[in-house]
């Protein structure tokens, strides 16, 4: 077996989470061949490069460029076309730049009927993106008869339509059919019984499903299960059965145990090309146009006849040829094994319109799915395409019945081949948009590059915004980065890039953040000037605050994200849909204090443990000791308060430090040496000490019953690496925090094990402080630990100015903020090393560094394949709002590339809430009254009253309470001018105001906001 190849972890660490390390080496020994370099071949090419195979080689003989390649193909230029010059050898120089790992070479050979092809063996998977149907064929047959059979995908996008085909061989192994981590939970019971059930602990979901393999640990009473192998038959949610367990070798549950899904390789076999083409497997998408795919199938087949009988593809909106192209589908359908009983003529058609056009956000789409199929293709991860794919954005061909055939014709620029998809008006529109999208990372790179392929805003303006600057592992997946650009502002280069592949498109870029704090910049009459907003995040908090925005200045918003091979897509439209806040996100429970704190049961409590180690002890004491000095003064000016009895705040931490403030190289070291002693043997004992192997409950049971499992003292062993480590890593960063000089010679296990061999452990002496046991108790905070002897604290502060350890002017301690992508600066050893020491403390299986660091730092796992799906799907949808699209048009997408499937929906309508008879709201309405500078408060009620026959029950502004009738002394401010009641800058002509109505018998409703104009 060839050795294993390094992974670059700063480049490539989010998409090791998504890949696995075992993918990530199939790839990094694996060849790719990629004819066609249309703007989908271009989309496909890029996304696997960023991947990071072996070798991807290009092919595009015998093809210029030209001006429709300009509107998807945005590696090209229009010096390109002039020049005539080959796509592939153009595209070559550009795609190695995206990865360095990976050699990207171009081919010259003929790519003929007639031409020789052996040299297809040299790769483990043929991309044919666009090719005469008589040559996929030829590829296929060629790929299927290798002894090793080569992966084979064809791919094609026609205007509005795409196409992918895939035949893997046989025989294909699938090492994991969907990318979940294993799933695991506590056993509660297992019965005795034909269909042994096994019930979860505390009624937890298994998440399991029927046919999947499990096996048991920890069982004990029935422990012949321990080790087995088991498939689930799923009984509910929270119990599944295992088979017979009446057997003499079952007996009976007594307590604890854990089941573990173990997931299996699956063999897959598929058919060939020509067996498909007339009894297609095709993947179902949008359940609302089950039978569009199986038209589109005959539509495409159509289209590959007709390039065959007359050399080219339909002419642009050409009615004799879309008639041919619908003859020529009915024929094909009587050939099929299940023919359709009417053909779609009406899709057909506009199939034939735009097949010489090329829709970008399509492109973009088809290329991050047909992407990923290759990498299945070489990897084994994930289940792959059976065998059919069509995607398509027909809707926005409604939206356009009344444009002239003149309006799509070509015109010799950059747009011709959008022009051919949408026609002349809808260009135009696009022009002059005004887009605002917060964020410029995976997804904001992807959608930037449509805008700009959509020549959006070239009459009107992108604005963007995002405070991050480039970090080396973003160049994985945000493809408008290089090298060069880190450390750099994302937006700044983002804009400069799309700028590159357009040049006429304007783009202003901004580093702010979006928030309160930034409303003066993102004023509401900022958002006025907003065609619609895009939020391309990362986080939900600001998610929510956009959606507010949004729906206060009834604003359209397009949300998106991914999670892996994950992704979705929301469409927010004023007056018709809900809004993002409509739906709950799921809700994120944290690890109960006490659990991570003395009562661990798996991985994530042992790593969320290491990582508040962490920010206790070298970030959050360094800068509450830095801010109690810079409030308190010198030790001398605190000495002086606590002998006039002041109580000061975090003196308990204080004093901690000060008594254990390590100034020389091996004082750190001594002082972790120590804390391995406290975290790792001590506190096992004293928990062992206040709740004995045989301690049992109030009801009789155990109290060390799963999940709580009692902790083993462990017994430093300098020998032992892990505990070696933790010392050193742990002095380290003491060094670091205390200001103490140390090099890396200091490190070595030699002078390590030498300078730990001096310390003293002082013996384990029982501790009678109270341990938590109620799940329910938070953290306690810090600063309110009370200290009973004032005067030893006094003491110890005078002996340490005497000795001079603490002087007049205290140095500042530099805390350490945890950094999780440096490989260098030791936060995430100091993780690993902890957490799995505790992990061995509790018997609990160890984590990898690779988990360690995506728990500890809370990496959310990404593809750039997931991304580019993503965009192209929600650019789709932003093109349906910028074309004022009704409802019905609209999809919201859910989508999974690890299955792989898409779920369509129309987005919810706005619901309508009834105020009075009559009167209907939905979340996007807005009254308005219009004041002046003499308006009282009582005017504003009598007008609401006339206006909408409700009585106004309570007026706020923000937190401001400025009328609630039973508070003393608001009834007197009805006669008040509005604007002294609410005191805004005079530059402010309107505020928003929150209001409570009444209805005719008394009840209290809320009302929508009232915007009140003062002038």
């Amino acid at each position: 077996m060839s050795a294993e190849i390094e992974i670059d972890d700063a480049l490539y660490s989010r998409q090791r989470y998504v890949l696995g390390d075992g993918a990530m080496q199939k790839m990094a020994r694996s060849s790719v061949l990629l004819v066609g370099m249309d703007g989908l071949g271009i989309e496909i090419a890029k996304n696997i490069v960023l991947a990071g195979v072996k070798r991807l080689s290009i092919q595009d003989w015998n093809v210029a460029a030209s001006y429709i390649d300009l509107s998807s193909q945005f590696f090209l230029t229009s010096e390109d076309v002039r020049s005539n010059r080959n796509r592939a050898e153009v595209v070559r120089p550009k795609l190695a730049d995206l990865n360095p790992y990976v050699t990207v070479d171009f081919l010259t050979a003929p790519f003929t009927l007639e031409s020789d092809i052996g040299y297809l063996k040299d790769y483990q998977c043929v991309i044919l993106v666009d090719a005469d149907i008589t040559l996929q064929l030829r590829v296929n047959y060629f790929c299927r008869n290798q002894t090793e059979q080569i992966k084979f995908i064809a791919a094609s996008l026609h205007g509005m339509f795409g196409s992918a085909f895939c035949d893997f061989g046989d025989a294909f192994i699938v090492s994991d059919i969907n990318g979940e981590e294993a799933k695991e939970v506590f056993v509660a019971d297992i019965t005795k019984a034909q269909r042994g059930v096994v019930t979860c602990l505390e009624n937890t979901m298994h998440r399991l499903e029927t046919g999947d393999v499990i096996t048991f640990r920890e069982v004990s009473g029935m422990d012949f299960v321990n080790g087995k192998q088991f498939e689930v038959t799923v009984e509910s949610p929270y119990a599944f059965s295992i088979g017979d367990t009446r057997g003499p070798q079952y007996e009976t549950y007594l307590t604890g145990g854990i089941a573990t899904q173990i997931k299996l390789p699956r063999r897959i076999s598929f058919e060939s090309l020509e067996s498909q083409l007339r009894t297609p497997s095709i993947l179902p998408t949008d359940l609302q146009k089950m039978e569009t795919a199986a038209d589109l199938h005959l539509g495409f087949l159509a289209l590959a006849k007709f390039r065959e009988q007359f050399e080219r593809m339909p002419n642009i909106r050409c009615a004799n040829d879309a008639a041919k192209v619908i003859h020529l589908a009915g024929i094909l359908n009587l050939t099929m094994k299940e023919p359709l009983a009417e053909l779609n003529t009406a899709l057909l058609q506009q199939l034939s319109f735009s097949a010489q056009g090329s829709f970008p956000p399509l492109a973009c789409a088809l290329g991050g799915v047909v992407a990923q199929e290759g990498l299945k293709a070489v990897t084994g991860k994930f289940s792959p395409l059976m065998q059919w794919l069509y995607l398509d954005s027909s809707e926005i061909t409604t939206l356009l019945k009344d444009e002239e055939p003149s309006s799509y014709m070509p015109r010799g620029d950059r747009y011709d081949g959008l022009r051919a998809c949408v026609g002349d008006t809808a260009c135009e529109r696009l022009a002059s948009a005004h887009i605002f999208m917060v964020g410029c990372g995976a997804i904001g790179c992807e959608m930037l590059k449509n805008y700009a392929l959509l020549g959006l805003g070239i009459n009107g303006l992108i604005s963007i915004t995002d405070h991050d600057l480039i970090e080396k592992s973003n160049l994985n997946r945000q493809f408008l980065f290089r090298s060069q650009h880190i450390q750099k502002p994302k937006s700044v280069v983002a804009a400069f890039a799309a700028q590159e592949i357009n040049p006429s498109v304007k783009i202003t870029a901004q580093q702010m953040k979006v928030g309160p704090q930034t409303e003066q910049m993102y004023s509401d009459q900022f958002f006025s000037k907003q065609d619609i907003v895009i939020n391309a995040l990362d986080n939900v908090e600001t998610r929510r605050y956009m959606d507010s925005r949004c729906v206060t200045n009834q604003k359209p918003l397009l949300d998106s994200g991914t999670l892996g091979a994950k992704g979705h897509i929301q469409v927010i439209v004023p007056h018709l849909t809900e809004s993002y806040v409509s739906q709950q996100d799921p809700v994120e429970h944290d690890i109960p204090y006490c659990t991570v704190k003395s009562f661990p049961a798996v991985t994530e409590h042992t790593i969320q443990w290491a990582r508040d180690k962490f920010e206790s002890a070298f970030m959050m004491k360094p800068m509450i000791y830095n801010k109690f000095w810079s409030s308190h003064g010198s030790p001398e000016s605190v000495i002086q308060k606590l002998k006039d009895g002041k109580n000061l705040e975090n003196l308990s931490l204080l004093v901690k430090t000060v008594a254990n403030q390590p100034t020389t190289w091996s004082s750190c070291c001594y002082l972790a040496r120590r804390k391995f002693e406290k975290y790792f043997n001590h506190k096992a004992r004293n928990l062992l000490h206040a709740f004995p192997l045989d301690t049992r409950l109030k009801d009789g049971t155990l109290f060390w019953q799963s999940p709580k499992r009692p902790p083993i003292p462990l017994l430093f062993d300098s020998k032992n690496s892990l505990h070696r480590e933790f010392v050193a890593v742990t002095a380290r960063l003491l060094a670091e925090v205390y200001n103490v000089k140390m090099n890396n010679q200091d490190l070595l296990p030699e002078k390590m094990e030498k300078v730990i061999s001096e310390v003293e452990i002082a013996s384990w002496q029982p501790s009678f402080k109270t341990i938590e046991t109620d799940e329910s108790v938070k953290r306690p905070d810090p600063s309110t630990t009370c200290i009973d002897d004032l005067q030893t604290v006094i003491l110890l502060l005078e002996q340490a100015v005497q000795t001079g350890r603490l002087k007049s002017d205290v140095s500042s301690l530099k805390p350490v903020v945890f950094e999780k992508d440096s490989e260098t600066n030791g936060h995430i050893d100091y993780i690993f090393t902890a957490s799995n020491l505790r992990a061995v403390m509790y018997n609990i299986d160890a984590a990898d560094r690779l988990k360690t660091k995506r728990i500890a730092g809370r990496i959310v796992p990404a593809i750039a394949t997931t991304t580019a799906a993503v965009a192209g799907l929600a650019s789709i949808e932003l093109v349906k709002v910028l074309l004022q699209a009704p409802l019905e048009t609209y999809k919201n997408c859910f989508l999974n590339l690890a299955l792989p499937a898409f779920v369509y929906s129309e987005p919810a309508a706005c619901s309508k809430t009834e105020l009075s008879d009559g009167v209907y709201v939905t979340l996007w309405d807005r009254w308005e009254v219009k004041g002046h500078p003499d308006f009282t408060l009582s005017e504003f009620l009598q007008t609401v009253l006339a206006k909408h026959k409700l009585s106004v029950a309570m007026v706020v502004h923000g937190v401001k309470m400025v009328y609630v009738p039973v508070m003393p002394g608001h009834k007197k401010r009805l006669t008040q001018l509005m604007i002294k009641l609410i005191k805004v800058p005079p530059v402010q002509t309107y505020v928003d105001l929150t209001v409570s109505l009444e209805d005719t018998l008394g009840n209290e409703i809320a009302g929508p906001p009232i915007r009140y104009f003062f002038k």
